[in-house]
């Protein structure tokens, strides 16, 4: 770590650049949570099918993907600032995009762009933190984009609602918003260091240690469900809670959204000490009741039950993904870590866009509740069918031994 005991005891905010990088961390995952609210607005506005719009979802978090696996461990070489600088620049020439998106096009090349500056700011910005901090960096990882989340779906329903031009005021805020980040940064110390080899570190390297490789696969049928009821979320349930309820206030689909971010961060908070094994059982539990409830609120059409079942999925959902990192990240190396986080994230963010995609084809084909309730039961039935498998195998592993 580069000088993390003095920087965690000054209080100057130049000394301890934590705040700063937990804002601008919470703002690109808030901005990416932007579109959101807008995607029923969007598929209006364009005559776009819901297959396009989780199609424009989807190109983000493959872009996202793509910048983790290529430059993820580029800020080990250049240094902290100037890749988190440059993640911003990508953000600012993404919000323009947005601004004078007039079609379908448009939003994908945003997204992309925007895709790939969240995932450059997600790698270097959370090494700066735990360069800093190491536990308060790791909360800072967990609970910012969260947040960040939470804050972006409500604020921008709002601003739908009650601001003027609906498809353009979130993002030109927001892009002066990264404007001012952009020149702050370079009031913050540097934490990283820089070291020969940037070139080759834009290599994609993906390797799962020996070790961790059954763990891992004991994880992962939870791991899948849980990304793919966040992709879900993030793609369709505005449309979802506007198709079943017939309310057309954007504020009422941002709030369902908002719900499920706000609920995870909380739960993370909260059980941030307790094992890993109880945490998985603890999400897979809460998810399962939270999308029973939320299924039955939309086939009742009650917004109020459709949110009670949100904030317990979004508890399942936060926990659970505490739960599993704590399952398979203590296993690795320091030398392995950047290898196993490649692998884990390649297995999530495929989770999150894909069942999303084929969610999108669905409503178009079946309509959006006959799509939840299919959803539902996929996510239900692979997280419990997980759960069940991780704990015989444990139980085989324990007696053989």
């Amino acid at each position: 770590m580069f000088s993390s005991a003095n920087s965690s005891e000054s209080g100057s905010p130049a000394a301890n650049p934590i705040a700063f990088h937990a804002v601008t961390l919470a703002t690109f995952f808030g901005a990416s949570a932007a579109p959101t609210p807008l995607y029923r607005i969007y598929q209006e506005s364009f005559a776009a099918s819901p297959a396009m719009m989780t199609g424009i979802f989807a190109v983000y978090a493959f872009a996202l993907l793509s910048a983790l696996l290529i430059a993820g461990s580029i800020s080990d070489h250049l240094g902290r600032k100037p890749v988190i600088f440059g993640a911003l620049l990508l953000e600012i020439a993404a919000m323009a995009l947005f601004v004078v998106a007039d079609a379908p096009s448009w939003l994908v090349a945003a997204r992309i762009v925007q895709g790939l500056a969240t995932g450059i700011a997600g790698a270097s910005i959370g090494a700066a933190l735990v360069d800093v901090d190491r536990v308060k960096g790791q909360l800072v990882n967990s609970l910012a984009p969260l947040i960040g989340m939470a804050v972006g779906a409500l604020g921008t329903s709002a601003l739908i609602q009650y601001g003027p031009f609906p498809l353009h005021l979130v993002y030109g805020l927001l892009l002066i918003g990264f404007v001012l980040l952009a020149a702050a940064i370079w009031l913050t110390p540097e934490t990283g260091g820089k070291r020969l080899g940037a070139l080759s570190s834009l290599k994609p390297t993906i390797a799962i240690p020996a070790q961790i490789k059954r763990p891992l696969a004991l994880v992962t049928p939870i791991n899948i469900a849980n990304w793919a009821l966040g992709g879900f979320y993030l793609s369709l349930m505005p449309s979802l809670v506007a198709s079943v309820t017939g309310s057309r206030t954007p504020l009422t689909g941002g709030a369902v959204v908002a719900a499920l971010m706000a609920a995870g961060a909380i739960s993370v908070f909260l059980r941030r000490a307790c094992a890993p094994r109880s945490n998985v059982t603890f999400g897979v539990s809460a998810t399962t009741i939270g999308m029973l409830v939320v299924v039955a609120g939309t086939h009742l059409a009650n917004v109020p039950v459709i949110i009670f079942g949100t904030l317990l999925t979004g508890a399942g959902f936060g926990t659970s993904f505490l739960g599993i990192m704590g399952s398979i990240m203590p296993l690795a190396r320091a030398d392995e870590r950047a290898g196993l986080l490649s692998a884990f994230y390649i297995q999530s963010y495929l989770a999150f866009s894909l069942p999303a995609m084929a969610a999108g084809f669905l409503a178009k084909t079946l309509g959006f509740q006959a799509t939840t309730d299919i959803y539902a039961a996929v996510i239900i039935v692979t997280a419990v069918a997980g759960l069940v498998a991780s704990r015989e195998r444990r139980v085989e592993v324990s007696v053989v031994s």
